[in-house]
């Protein structure tokens, strides 16, 4: 017997061996590949920090493209407005131009000849044909075009009924660039420029004082201090290359970094202070130094808890997935389905009961921006949540209720089987809306404009009765909202929802 039991403890013994031996080699290996990697950290954390600017440059740069690129479809879908109805009769030259100027949210759009003559949307007669860009504007070599004046012109060209050219040309406006780094978690002194070949600045966004920016060119205020890398920062300009470098100006360290829109030969520059710069590389630095200590205390520890681990990960797991199904289905403010899940059991409810008189109502409560505007988001936000909760009380639990967009929210009661019962419904939901109030300590009392279609008659599958029960929210805002109006009428609760109007 002891012999066995000393066999037994010799097996036990060879088995912590088997696993305390590889465990050693490997922290042992483990650390000094990591201590080997922290000797190296200083040069890989510039170049993080390097890499991190230039794809958040990249980032605004996409941003401001995007902008530009939004103008000139407005434009060339004016454009071809223009080619349709012709531009013989100034007033609908000038309604295009109108609609253009606001649906872009530019300072100005001009519809221009060949020979410069121009007329804006509010009817002005300007030329423009003696512009310094207005050349280069009919080249058209480049999307846009500076004009010196903090404008880009998006240019769009325009063939007329009898082959003649004409252009339209939106203005806007570069002072909007400036609100790219509002809310950036960089430092006061950075700053966001747009620059061309030469360096000239066409628009300034960040700390327009910093020294970098003033005076108009980019090398104006850094050539004098920093000449080579004024140098590297020209050819990246002419390369279209992308890259970062230190300069010094006074006594204040900067890294600029430059990337290439990809349009014009314009440029990107953001310019951070240095001690923003270190701060980055510290941090990565510092989660070096941290990473070399957890991994080795987290080896040490490894295998004595891998078990609980698992155990205890398996039970998290399952409880995890119940909660992430039900948060994934789930509106955070209201409490109700949101849109995918809404729209994912009212087509597995159709699906099984495609013979099932269903209906369903579109709520969009009236005036929301307004409540926003005037009372605030948060009150706007009490509001939806308050209806959330009041309107799927009154409602059974099998039903379907969801929030399916800011304001609007979708209700599908299943089996109404009787008209009646279709009316009686209907009237609750309008009864409901004519107490409805929310807010703790100010009371608001909201209203809806509420569409209603009827599956399967007016819609056999979820797209056709939602259009269905869309349509009837047209027609209820179309009649004055606050009321509730059938995609296809039905007498009896027309007669209902006027004598709650009345009532009110």
């Amino acid at each position: 017997m002891r012999g066995i039991r000393k066999s037994m403890d010799n097996q036990d013994k060879s088995s912590v061996l088997q696993w305390l031996i590889p465990t050693g080699i490997m922290m042992v290996v483990v650390v000094a590949m990591l201590l080997s990697f922290s000797a190296k950290s200083n040069k890989e954390a510039e170049a993080t920090v390097s890499k991190t600017l230039i794809s958040s440059t990249e980032g605004y740069g996409d941003r401001f493209l995007h902008e530009l690129q939004k103008v000139g479809k407005v434009g060339e879908t004016a454009g071809e407005i223009l080619e349709r109805i012709g531009t013989e009769e100034t007033a609908h030259v000038m309604g295009v131009l109108d609609i253009a100027s606001k649906c872009a949210d530019v300072d100005k759009v001009l519809y221009c000849t060949a020979d410069g003559q121009a007329v804006d949307q509010t009817g002005t007669s300007i030329d423009v044909g003696q512009e310094p860009w207005f050349a280069e504007a009919l080249v058209g070599e480049f999307p846009y075009v500076y004009t010196g004046e903090e404008k880009a012109v998006i240019v769009v060209k325009h063939v007329g009924a009898n082959a003649e050219h004409g252009y339209l040309m939106l203005y806007y406006p570069m002072e909007r660039f400036g609100d790219m780094l509002l809310q950036s978690g960089y430092d006061s002194t950075s700053f966001l420029v747009v620059v061309d070949l030469e360096g000239n600045i066409l628009g300034v966004s960040g700390a327009a004082t910093n020294a970098c920016v003033q005076g108009g060119n980019i090398f104006s205020a850094m050539e004098a201090e920093n000449k080579e890398n004024a140098r590297t920062i020209r050819n990246r300009l002419n390369n279209s290359s992308r890259g970062s470098v230190d300069i010094q100006t006074g006594k204040q360290r900067q890294v600029l970094t430059s990337v290439p829109l990809g349009t014009n030969r314009w440029s990107l520059i953001l310019g951070v202070s240095g001690s923003y710069a270190e701060r980055q590389a510290n941090y990565i630095r510092k989660n070096t130094r941290d990473m070399v200590l957890a991994l080795a205390l987290t080896i040490a520890v490894f295998f004595c808890v891998v078990m609980v681990i698992n155990i205890i990960g398996k039970i998290r797991s399952n409880n995890k997935k119940k909660e992430l199904e039900d948060k994934a289905d789930t509106d955070l403010l209201t409490g109700l389905n949101n849109k995918l899940a809404t729209e994912r059991k009212i087509k597995d409810y159709m699906a099984k009961n495609p013979d099932k008189q269903c209906m369903m109502f579109m709520v969009d409560v009236d005036n929301f921006k307004k409540i926003n505007d005037t009372m605030g988001h948060a009150f706007g936000d009490e509001v939806l949540r308050s209806l959330g909760i009041q309107i799927g009380a009154i409602f059974r639990a099998s039903d379907i209720i969801g929030r399916v967009g800011g304001d609007e929210f979708m209700v599908f009661l299943k089996d109404i089987a009787t008209e009646e019962a279709i009316l009686k419904e209907a009237r609750k939901m309008e009864v409901f809306f004519k107490n409805f109030q929310a807010g703790e300590y100010v009371k608001y009392k909201a209203t809806a404009s509420i569409g209603v279609a009827v599956f399967p008659q007016e819609g056999s599958d979820f797209e056709t009765l939602y259009k269905a029960a869309d349509q009837g929210v047209y027609k209820a805002k179309k009649r004055g909202k606050n009321q509730l109006a059938f995609y296809r009428d039905r007498e009896p609760v027309e007669q209902g929802a006027a004598a709650g109007a009345a009532e009110e």
